[in-house]
């Protein structure tokens, strides 16, 4: 009987009893930490150049469109060339349009406009905001023979908080892109 009375009554006890209090955790924060970029020139056989960063690897197609390819960030900038050949018109439609698709999952869209007098680039940077397919899309031209459009996408769905840090860092290449970008012809 003895032995019934403390399995039931002392054991017991003495398992809610021994418990530490339960504190809630802090929040914590995701720290992503990419190194300082280092740039160097692109200059393949095409009718541009600009400076891209050490850290992408860059995969050219046979029409001069390259792809700026961040395996660290899991993301990649594609760059698509463009002759202007009396379809600046056209061009332009087309590079808004195709930032504009991303309105229905965006919750905003930036434009900035971008000019180089002294190189003769002109164009237009858009930063989209929220879980939309691409973050930042832009485009460049001389408005007479060249034009270059570009889009950052990463290799994930979609989720603006997980992926803000990798794309502030990609949006900085990208303005280094419009930046350093000259006509060749």
């Amino acid at each position: 009987m003895k032995h019934k009375f403390a399995i039931y009554v002392i054991l017991p006890m003495l398992v809610v009893g021994c418990k530490e209090e339960v504190l809630p955790k802090p929040n914590a924060m995701l720290r992503l930490d990419y190194p300082e970029a280092q740039y160097r020139e692109i200059n393949e056989n095409c009718d541009y150049s600009f400076q891209m960063n050490t850290l992408s690897n860059v995969k050219e197609n046979k029409d001069c469109s390259l792809v700026l390819d961040y395996p660290m960030m899991k993301g990649s900038v594609f760059l698509t060339y463009k002759k202007v050949d009396g379809n600046i018109r056209e061009l332009l439609i087309d590079a808004q349009n195709l930032t504009y698709e991303h309105v229905v999952k965006a919750d905003g869209i930036s434009p900035k406009e971008f000019i180089n007098k002294e190189a003769q680039v002109y164009g237009m940077f858009y930063e989209v905001s929220g879980n939309a397919a691409s973050q930042s899309q832009f485009y460049v031209t001389d408005s007479t023979n060249h034009f270059v459009t570009g889009s950052l996408y990463f290799y994930a769905k979609p989720n603006f908080d997980s992926i803000l840090p990798a794309a502030a860092y990609l949006q900085n290449d990208i303005q280094r892109i419009m930046e350093t970008l000259r006509w060749k012809k």
